[in-house]
């Protein structure tokens, strides 16, 4: 069945604002400033003030979800689906992961590829997969642990390519390393926040774009508080700032100040992640997860030819080939092989559909917040 314009409205709204969410993020740590005092230039590393307004981004979401409440009422026979209550305080400890989790991958982006950091980030399904078995109960089939071996292998490639290319990359070696580690550790936390959904969240039955909202909210509340006592935290050389601090808010709005273009680039971040969001849902909802799916892994493809085409990175056989791994060990997971192999000529389209249904409930496994 042909999509409508709608449709691929949707699909390319996806995938257009998924890669520009890290494009972005990435395009503000490769600017270089001058800060606050008259200190000398140096590079925009700020990722908790980053994780704060990704954050910001996501809680723009509730004000989407209140005008279509508003929307909803306004029709003849409006829907209570919208509206159900329900306590906010369930989605403080998914809230607190992803606070976390947003927080070390901003770290990560600083000392990796915009690429790499986006086809590390397949490793969730390890740990998901994992988590579910031990805290939810869950039998995988045998596809599944086939993809999440395969998947520790795409892993295991796309290091390799990290470290054969890091001698023309101006991030260290040591630093790619940091970064690639951190961002596998990142998904163990994310991992803690799907199943953390899945257990407390997913049966009160939350509209996604006001889970997403509030999860947003507690994450931008909290970690704007905490920017206060990391100003006079010592980080030492882990610190990208003049004082050495964990984070340094103001030095950031004074390269703001003497950088536009920085601050382009974190309008672009956080706008991203909001339409990323809305459109995300909306297209599990017009289409099916597994297009869902499909578009989220093929905008990793996107961000790394773009990081090609702008000079951020340099061209590695080996990305290539751990791309086509992480891919195939995502889709083995999901179910993404049932649908096909339901289309063979002993199958009929009633089977396909219903095959492909029953692989996404044991398979699919996105947090509300999938770009968080």
């Amino acid at each position: 069945m042909a999509w409508s314009r709608y449709q691929l409205g949707l699909a390319a709204l996806m995938l257009l604002t998924g890669s520009i969410n890290t494009l972005a993020a990435k395009w503000a740590d490769n600017f270089s400033a001058p800060g606050c005092g008259g200190t000398e230039e140096h590079g925009f590393q700020h990722p908790f003030l980053q994780a704060v307004g990704m954050f910001l981004g996501e809680f723009s979401c509730l004000g989407v979800f209140y005008l279509l409440v508003w929307r909803d009422r306004r029709r003849p026979e409006p829907s209570t689906a919208l509206a159900q209550p329900f306590n906010p305080l369930l989605f403080l400890p998914p809230a607190l992961c992803d606070m976390t989790g947003t927080s070390i991958m901003y770290v990560a982006l600083n000392m990796t590829s915009a690429s790499s950091f986006q086809m590390l980030r397949g490793s969730v399904i390890i740990f998901t997969g994992l988590l579910s078995v031990a805290f939810l109960g869950r039998k995988l089939e045998l596809s599944q642990w086939l993809g999440i071996l395969v998947t520790i292998v795409g892993l295991v490639v796309v290091g390799l390519a990290d470290l054969h290319s890091s001698h023309g990359q101006r991030h260290k070696l040591s630093e790619v390393i940091t970064g690639d580690l951190l961002i596998i550790m990142a998904q163990v936390i994310v991992a803690i926040q799907m199943v953390l959904e899945e257990k407390f969240v997913y049966k009160h039955d939350v509209h996604p774009l006001r889970a997403v909202g509030t999860e947003g909210f507690f994450g931008f509340l909290i970690l704007a508080l905490l920017l206060v006592p990391m100003y006079y935290i010592p980080a030492g050389s882990f610190s990208g700032n003049p004082r050495r601090t964990l984070e340094d808010a103001l030095d950031a709005f004074c390269q703001i100040g003497q950088q536009p273009l920085i601050a382009l680039a974190l309008l672009g971040n956080i706008s991203s992640i909001a339409f990323f969001n809305f459109a995300g849902i909306s297209v599990t909802k017009e289409i099916s997860a597994t297009t869902r799916m499909v578009l989220d892994s093929l905008r990793t493809l996107v961000i790394w030819a773009v990081s090609l085409a702008v000079g951020w990175e340099t061209f590695h056989g080996l990305e290539i080939l751990g791309f086509g791994v992480l891919l195939t060990g995502a889709a083995l997971y999901n179910g993404l092989h049932r649908p096909l192999l339901a289309r063979l000529p002993r199958h009929g389209e009633e089977s396909g559909e219903a095959a492909e249904r029953e692989g996404l409930l044991h398979g699919d496994s996105t947090a509300i917040n999938s770009d968080s």
